[in-house]
């Protein structure tokens, strides 16, 4: 007959994987949170990028009427008239406002809240600024 091997844990083994298993969640779900904050991050910019470069194109035909322009960024979408009005919205004209010029339409979110405490304790804020920029090519009207 063979001997049982001894399945007792030493008493200083007793926490040893519940010690383990929480620094590992410590860390995943630093990962997770960093993972979900970069995400809305990334969605909010493509939406200031859109809502900038829906203003854009109607400044290139409309180049000189700038309320317009910058009323067409804010109204481009409902998530983006919650977070920038017009006065976040700048228009430039790159050279005359005339055809085959250019207009740069950019946008400037200024507290993109980061929802993870910790995160923000290591950037050192919670908030971080999210801006965006489209030129474009004045289409109307033609140069005299």
């Amino acid at each position: 007959m063979l001997p049982r091997k001894s399945l007792h844990v030493h008493r200083s083994e007793k926490g040893q994987s519940l010690t383990e298993m929480t620094l590992v969640m410590v860390i995943l779900l630093l990962l997770v949170g960093g993972i979900v904050d970069l995400g809305r991050g990334f969605f909010t910019y493509m939406a200031l990028r859109d809502a900038v470069q829906e203003g854009a194109l109607y400044g290139s035909i409309n180049p000189t009427l700038t309320t317009e322009i910058q009323n067409h960024a804010v109204q481009s979408s409902e998530m983006i008239q919650d977070l920038i009005t017009n006065d976040d919205v700048t228009v430039e004209i790159i050279g005359s406002p005339c055809t085959g010029n250019g207009i740069r339409v950019s946008v400037l979110y200024p507290d993109f809240q980061i929802a993870m405490p910790l995160i923000g304790t290591l950037i050192g804020t919670q908030t971080v600024s999210i801006s965006a920029s489209v030129t474009d090519t004045i289409l109307s009207p033609s140069c005299p």
